[in-house]
């Protein structure tokens, strides 16, 4: 997998997990059940917490793609895209894989594979920089 690639699979990774979270809305507003700015940042949520993690997970991808898709693009102009390519499919893995977890739910041992995919994806992050300035 190039490194294009995973930034595209993964905006729409960040995509799909808007849609999770956002998608139950519309009904609820459409049938008069909730008014449209129920959800509006600063409000206690009134969401299941399954919706509430699949909103910080989206929000967690939000975060981190800015910095990915930076590494990948520079890469890509100094003309050395085949380092980050090494890699760009096993931080992807490690976003989908943090994301699920949140998903899943919150123990203790959650939060901790959590953060260590989240580890992970900076490493290679830090390994691919490494690697285009030397």
């Amino acid at each position: 997998m190039t490194g294009l690639t995973a930034v595209l699979l993964y905006a729409g990774w960040t995509m799909l997990l808007a849609l999770i979270y956002a998608s139950p809305r519309v009904p609820q507003v459409l049938m008069g059940k909730k008014p449209a700015d129920a959800w509006t940042r600063g409000k206690p949520s009134v969401d299941p917490a399954i919706l509430v993690r699949a909103n910080h997970a989206h929000m967690n991808c939000v975060e981190n793609f800015a910095l990915f898709a930076a590494v990948v693009v520079v890469a890509a102009l100094m003309q050395k895209s085949p380092v980050v390519d090494a890699v760009a499919a096993w931080i992807l893995c490690a976003r989908v894989a943090q994301s699920t977890v949140h998903l899943i739910g919150t123990s203790f041992i959650l939060v901790l594979i959590r953060a260590t995919l989240f580890l992970v994806q900076v490493a290679l992050l830090f390994s691919v920089i490494w690697n285009l300035l030397h």
